[in-house]
Parts: structure tokens; sequence; C-alpha cells
């Protein structure tokens, strides 16, 4: 009869481990669902950006650096910055500060 209790015991847990390893591939990849985008902007300024779902950050690429810009406080729109990079998104466009320039109004490339 002990047999028979210890095989009960390793199916209950087998049945877990599938289901838990079945849940885990059914799952999407967060880098899956990443947004990325090309901007151009007027001072000639080229830099790529991605966000990622569940993250409140924003990953940048300029001038050859990564870069992990914070969400910040904004009157309207939404304000990142970090690493010498403020990027400033509104309903009429996108501006972006890198290492002490002037705001530069930047456009999808």
């Amino acid at each position: 009869m002990k047999w028979h209790r210890a095989a009960m015991y390793w199916a209950g847990i087998l049945d877990w481990a599938a289901i838990f390893v079945v849940g885990f591939v059914a799952q999407g990849s967060p880098a899956s669902a990443q947004t990325f985008d090309s901007y151009r902007c007027a001072d000639g300024t080229h830099f790529i950006l991605a966000f990622y779902p569940h993250d409140k950050r924003a990953y940048l690429q300029i001038d050859g650096h990564a870069v992990t810009l914070k969400k910040g406080l904004a009157i309207s729109g939404r304000r990142y910055s970090g690493g010498g990079v403020s990027l400033i998104m509104t309903a009429s466009g996108i501006l972006i500060r890198h290492v002490r320039r002037p705001f530069a109004a930047c456009e999808l490339s």
C-alpha cells in the first residue's frame, strides 16, 4: 500500500509540473511586444526609441550609445530623462535635448 501512496504523490507533483510548464510556454514573451521607432531631428540627430510593456522607462540609442530614460513629471504629454538626454513627447511632436544642446524637434523617419 505504501507504493500506491508514493505513486499518487509523484503523479500529483508531475501534474502540477506539467501545468506549470504549459503555462510558462503559453505566455508571450515581454520582448515580443516591444515598440521600436526611428526618429530624425531638425538638427541632424538620429535616434532609435524603444518602449516595452509593463515598463515605465524609455530605451534610447543615440550617437551609438544606449541610454535608459526614466519617466518624469510633465504638464502635458510625457517626459523622459537620463544620461544627459531629455525627451518630451506631446501630441504635436517629439522634442529631444542631447548633451547640453538646445531642444530639437523630431519626426519619425
